[in-house]
């Protein structure tokens, strides 16, 4: 029997989203449930959860693919996933002394994830004092061919603690090179600019690292002109294909 691991987080209105987002909403409708039917108002970011970032998400990246323009091949493939657990809060992730073991797994259709450890903080305020990728790391993963680099973070760049705790949160001034209330998207501009793909909120990455052979498949809903859409993310073994049962892990 297959497993496939579930690495989404639920949708619901108490869950982390980022600063500016709306947040999540799921209302049932009321003149429906007097004839005996469920129906539910979503009301949602696109990039809300676990979700991807289309090409198109910045306004700079012009004539770039959209979420329903993305070949579906690229969001599903082998996955290389890389055990950063050891990195402390806000502390970055750097070429030479994290990823350069790697590289030569590094390669066209390979999705790259960072197993930070860090979904376990969700819904938490430290979720926001992630490690992050440096922008010359990005750099060394695209130039080998990579389009897709997956995180179990909020963000791959940098984040400033003060824009998700707000003016109760107590964390003020520069935070490792980040101004308070600026956004740094430096990793964003590299993959994006390359065409690539980056899925933030992953959950459980933990999981793919016990099993040999990890291919994932990180699936948007196709949203005409979107620049983004959750996922249901999910993750199995490549050994496991010819199995026609499977058992869910979430």
């Amino acid at each position: 029997m297959s497993t496939i691991i579930d690495l989404t987080h639920s949708l619901e209105p108490t869950m982390t989203v980022c600063p500016g987002h709306p947040p999540f909403t799921c209302c049932p409708l009321p003149a429906l449930l007097d004839i005996g039917i469920s129906l539910h108002t979503l009301s949602l970011g696109s990039h809300t959860g676990t979700h991807i970032d289309a090409p198109n998400h910045f306004l700079s990246h012009q004539n770039a693919l959209s979420v329903d323009q993305i070949p579906l091949p690229t969001l599903i493939g082998p996955a290389l996933v890389i055990d950063v657990r050891y990195k402390k809060p806000r502390e970055r992730i750097t070429w030479e002394g994290d990823l350069k073991r790697y590289e030569s797994k590094m390669k066209e259709g390979v999705v790259v994830l960072l197993c930070t450890g860090w979904s376990k903080y969700w819904r938490q305020e430290i979720y926001i004092d992630h490690p992050w990728l440096e922008e010359e790391a990005a750099k060394n993963i695209i130039s080998r061919g990579v389009r897709v680099i997956g995180v179990d973070t909020l963000s791959p760049d940098e984040m400033p603690a003060s824009r998700l705790r707000g003016a109760s949160g107590g964390c003020h001034g520069q935070v490792d090179g980040v101004e308070e209330g600026e956004q740094c998207f430096d990793v964003h501009h590299v993959v994006l600019d390359q065409g690539g793909v980056i899925v933030e909120n992953l959950n459980g990455l933990e999981a793919l690292l016990t099993i040999e052979d990890p291919v994932v498949s990180l699936l948007p809903l196709r949203i005409s002109g979107c620049d983004g859409s959750p996922v249901r993310a999910v993750g199995w073994s490549a050994r496991d294909l010819a199995d026609t049962t499977a058992r869910i892990v979430s």
